[in-house]
């Protein structure tokens, strides 16, 4: 999935390359792990 993550305050916040909020996590290694987890699904 092609994305964009942002470093927000103490956490990340990840966006669709349109720039539409997905999802946010504690981290960038646990969003990336939620980002393979989806891929995955699919």
């Amino acid at each position: 999935m092609a994305c964009t993550i942002r470093n927000v305050c103490d956490h990340v916040a990840v966006y669709s390359l349109e720039g539409v909020f997905l999802f946010s996590a504690d981290t960038r290694e646990e969003a990336m792990r939620f980002l393979k987890e989806l891929e995955d699904a699919a």
